[in-house]
This record gives structure tokens, sequence and C-alpha cells, in this order.
């Protein structure tokens, strides 16, 4: 499981897991150590609090009561850091520090909601550890040139409301979509006390940010494999979603013989294997994946009529995207005319392919060498904030290892060491940033 570069005991009471893991080399003795490490971890076990599972991991799903009530407890961290706070109507929770001189801000942040039965580390690493450089700064008096904005983005694991928001990317439609909470993200954002109408005033423009920077668990296991500490981050990769519809003919299935067939269900799985192998044998980076299947009418002795599937495929190049999709394509209107079914493609979801900046890679890189931190290069195939603050300005990524690389689950870790390494070179990335 490639735990070989950390030693490690357990001890028993309650961590951020269900169990504290003790690093041996805690507490840390860092050349320019400018963050409380202790601060930060036990900032991150307060807000494991808030949506707690049995397993030790977190059911903190946006617009959930523990969701709104992790929310309170953010904010109290960003007044108490000194931050100038702000709730705008799509829900994003924004802690303002001034600059000496009138100029667009730096912005840093990530996310605290979760999925369903998720972890501790994902989005909580990033906002966290954003006050954390906030408080740090106000504490030694430092001022930087531009103003700072720490960012915490609203319902990142159910679409990136917060965000893309920012950017002007939310359409009104998606407001009567529905979220893991059971709540649509209207509703949802009418719980958390926003105005959902007035999404249009918290849009802003291209320039408005003069930098942007995410701390983040790798959610794989490049770093720790290779013994890793900080991973620069050349570029998020883009998402595009598909609700796909398979119609054939639901009748009997006794007395339907099997050459008189329509069956939905069987057309869709050949699509599915087919749709696997076209992104398995394209040469590069990309994936695609079939995650949501129902079919109606669901009964043993029906031949399925219709079909609603699923299809999500990833890759640095929105146009390598569509051209992997028009192969999918043509491969459901082979499977049809064989099939005797038709296929209907929704697109209902887009999350641009954003590069980072490598004036900020430069820094970042920088910013680790001068705490003795190895660092290395490498994409992100999860989605990230930083997609659509693209937008708005340039934008930097920073990773730090995710034990056994797993993530959206209660056994998400990082060990203490990397996540306050992570702080740390995030600290020292926005005095960097500043000079831009």
């Amino acid at each position: 499981m490639g735990l070989s570069r950390r030693t490690f005991t357990f001890a028993a009471g309650v961590g951020l897991g269900g169990l504290v893991l003790r690093d041996r080399r805690w507490p840390l003795r860092l050349p320019r150590m400018q963050i409380d490490g202790d601060r930060v971890l036990r900032h991150l076990r307060g807000l494991a609090a808030f949506g707690r599972t049995p397993e030790g991991g977190a059911n903190r799903l946006a617009f959930s009561d523990a969701d709104k009530a992790a929310r309170e407890y953010v904010l109290g961290l960003m007044s108490g850091a000194g931050l100038t706070t702000a709730v705008d109507a799509a829900g994003n929770l924004i802690g303002r520090r001034p600059g000496s001189q009138d100029a667009p801000p730096v912005m840093f942040g990530s996310h605290i909601d979760s999925v369903p039965g998720g972890g501790n580390y994902d989005g909580p690493v990033g906002a966290i550890g954003a006050i954390e450089v906030a408080q740090s700064l106000a504490e030694q008096g430092i001022r930087t040139r531009h103003p700072l904005e720490v960012v915490v983005f609203s319902n990142e694991e159910g679409g990136k409301t917060g965000s893309r928001a920012l950017s002007g990317e939310v359409e009104s439609r998606e407001l009567e979509l529905m979220t893991a909470s059971g709540k649509t993200i209207g509703e949802g954002l009418a719980f958390i006390g926003d105005n959902p109408a007035a999404l249009d005033a918290v849009r802003r423009q291209p320039g408005s940010v003069a930098a942007y920077l995410e701390l983040h668990v790798e959610q794989g296991a490049i770093l720790e494999s290779q013994e890793i500490d900080i991973g620069v981050v050349e570029g998020i990769v883009g998402i595009k979603r598909w609700n796909v519809t398979v119609t054939g003919f639901a009748n009997h299935a006794g007395t339907t013989p099997m050459n008189q067939r329509r069956d939905a269900l069987l057309a869709a799985a050949q699509f599915i294997w087919t749709a696997n192998r076209a992104a398995v044998e394209r040469p590069g980076r990309q994936v695609a994946t079939v995650g949501r299947l129902e079919v109606e009418p669901g009964a043993p002795n029906v031949i399925p009529g219709e079909v609603l599937l699923s299809l999500e495929i990833r890759d640095l190049e929105m146009d390598r995207i569509d051209e992997l999709f028009g192969d999918m394509q043509l491969e459901a209107m082979r499977i049809a005319e064989e099939t005797g079914t038709t296929f209907a493609f929704d697109q209902f979801y887009v999350s641009r392919a954003a590069p980072t900046d490598e004036r900020l890679r430069m820094i970042i890189e920088r910013s680790a060498r001068e705490l003795d931190l190895s660092t290395l290069r490498l994409p992100s195939g999860a989605g990230h904030d930083a997609q659509s603050i693209a937008l708005l300005g340039p934008v930097g990524m920073i990773f730090v290892p995710s034990v056994a690389g797993i993530s959206h689950s209660p056994r998400e870790f990082s060990w203490p060491r990397d996540v306050v390494n992570g702080v740390n070179v995030l600290f020292q990335a926005v005095l960097g940033a500043d000079t831009l």
C-alpha cells in the first residue's frame, strides 16, 4: 500500500478518521516555518465534527444541516483570523483583508462540503489552510500589496456552484437540479440564507483576480509512491457529462422471441462496453465512466423498454473530449441499428479544462525548495474550483500526498506533516503571488 516512507503508531481516541495516527517525526522542525501547524490540525479536527459518520468520515453534503453548521464554524475562524467576512448569493464564504494598493485580489481557498460517506481532507485541507495563512500573516504583521480573499466555495461536490457562479457559468436551469441533500440547488441556496435569484450579481469579470491558489490533497497515489512532498499541478482536466436515454420496447419476457426483441438494457450494455473500449484504445490520459443506470420498467418478467444512463468523459483538452464523444456517438448509432433501439444524448454538465499558470508553478516550486521539500509536476484528474476561477485570472494548485491514493472515503488520510508542509508552501506562494 506504499506506506514505507511513513512510520506510525495507532493510539486510542478520536482523530480525523476515528483514530489518532501519530507521525513519529511530529512536531515539525522546518526551516522558515511561517504557520502554526498545531492550529491547522486543531481546526481540521473541529471541522470534522460536523457530519461525522460512525466510520470516522464525513457526511457533510452541500445544503445539509451539517453543512450549514460547518459554515458557521468556518465563518468564526475567518473572523478570528482578522478577515472581514461576507456570504454572497452563491453561498460562497468570503474573508477579505485589504492590501496596500488598489489592485485585484490574490484569492485562495477551497471547499468544505463532502460527498456522501466521504472523508475529512478533500476540501477542508485547502479551506482551513487558507484561513491559517491569513491568520499567520495578520499575526506577523505582514501586509500584502494586493488585497487578499479567502474563499470557501459552496456545493463543490455537487457541481461547483459557488466558483462557477463567480465566473458566470451557472445557468438558471441548474437551480432546479437535485443535490445529494435532497434539496435542489435553488432550495439549498435559500436554505443557507442566500438569494438564488441574485446569482448574476456575484459574477466577476476576466482580470478581476490577480492570482488564485488552491491547496488540496492529491486524491491519487503518485506523490506517496514516489516519495514526493509537494505536487505542482500542471492543469485540471475538463469534464463533460451526458444523460443517455436508450429507448426500446417493453414486452413480455416469456412470449417474445429473442430475435424479435428491442431490449434497451442489452443495447445500453453494449454501449457501456464500447464506450470503455473507445477510451482505452485512444492514446492519451482521457477517462470515460458510466456511473448511473436506471432501467424501466424494472421487472424480472418484462423486457426493458427504456434505460437512462450517465456518461462522463475527462481530459486535459476539451477538443479531445469532443472527439472521443463523437466516436461513442457513432458506436451508439451502430448498436441502435443492430438492436432496434434509439439513443438520445443530453449534455447537462461542462467543467472546462484549466491549465495552471507557469509563473505560479514556479512560485510554488521555489516556495517548496526554500523549505527543503521535493516537488513533482503532475495533472489533476479530479475537478476543482480552480477551473472556474481560471476564467478570471491565473491559477495555481498545490497537492500534498494522499495515503494509498484513497479519497471520497472515510479512509481518506494525509499525514499531519504533509498537511502542514502544504499550508506552509501555500503561505510562501501567496507572498510570491503578491509580486505578480
